[in-house]
């Protein structure tokens, strides 16, 4: 696993990194758990913002700045929800690859992930994590301007499966 991937646990809303990434829903008007917290933490200038964004389509992803937040941006992408026989892994994929090349093409040097589609989107946690650390180390492993890329757990079960899972990547 490349170097510049950290594995922490933490709350992603007072991480100083240049951008922190919402593991939104299409309409990126907030909802709950990241997302609600990213909003109330950022304040009502990121709502209005995404207002003005037009929603965003599943494994894609949109940028706004970060208000109140000690990230300078908020980089907004919609996770799938998981359903047996359909492109989870692909579209989960989309999500940490578009973020990651909307902060180089904006000149983000440090980028934190919360576990995308983990939630009440129902991805199985252990195969979320190896879409996800594989995704991170193969667009590290062609761009040298990312200089930290922090997954960030919110509980200690998210943190011992994502630490498993860097193991085998």
């Amino acid at each position: 696993m490349d170097k510049r991937i950290e594995i922490v646990k933490g709350d992603i809303t007072q991480l100083n990194t240049d951008a922190i990434v919402n593991a939104a829903n299409s309409s990126l008007l907030g909802g709950g758990g990241v997302d609600g917290a990213i909003h109330r933490a950022a304040g009502p200038g990121l709502l209005e913002e995404c207002r003005s964004l037009n929603g965003c389509r599943t494994g894609e992803a949109k940028i706004t700045k970060g208000y109140s937040l000690k990230a300078r941006h908020v980089i907004h992408t919609v996770g799938p929800i998981y359903r047996n026989g359909q492109d989870n892994a692909i579209l989960l994929r989309s999500c940490y690859l578009r973020s990651l090349e909307l902060a180089v093409s904006n000149g983000i040097k440090s980028i934190a992930f919360p576990s995308i589609s983990t939630g009440v989107y129902g991805y199985p946690l252990e195969e979320a994590a190896m879409v996800a650390l594989t995704a991170v180390n193969d667009f590290l492993g062609k761009d040298d301007t990312l200089e930290k890329v922090v997954m960030v757990c919110f509980d200690d079960r998210n943190l011992k499966v994502l630490s498993t899972a860097a193991a085998g990547v």
